[in-house]
């Protein structure tokens, strides 16, 4: 029978170092932080009349695009990727959400037309 070590494999640990404890904690407050931000901005600031709406809106998904960020980057350790896999990925996102927002708008568009004849 032939011997395989772990290293012989491409498992070696250093391949994710930089994913210690400290590095896990420190991510997970900075998503727990984002989150209370998140909360405060739905509970107080647009129902106490702090904020517009609009305002808050938009706030609320750049801070759920950093969440996002964050969770996919160190999480789901693309990170620790190679540079070509990350942009595909991130193109591809970029994509696939270009064309969401063009079929909503477009679908909107046809909708208020449609109606009119």
């Amino acid at each position: 029978m032939s011997e395989h070590s772990h290293l012989e494999e491409g498992h070696e640990h250093g391949e994710h170092a930089g994913m210690d404890k400290a590095k896990i904690w420190k991510v997970a407050g900075i998503l727990t932080l984002i989150t209370a931000i998140e909360f405060i901005i739905a509970l107080w600031a647009i129902p106490g009349g702090h904020i517009p709406q609009h305002v808050g809106n938009y706030i609320y998904i750049a801070l759920t695009l950093v969440k996002a960020f964050y969770i996919v980057a160190y999480f789901m350790h693309l990170k620790y990727e190679k540079l070509g896999l990350q942009l595909a990925l991130t193109v591809s996102f970029i994509f696939i959400i270009y064309f969401i927002v063009l079929m909503l708008t477009e679908g909107g568009f046809l909708n208020i037309h449609m109606m009119n004849h």
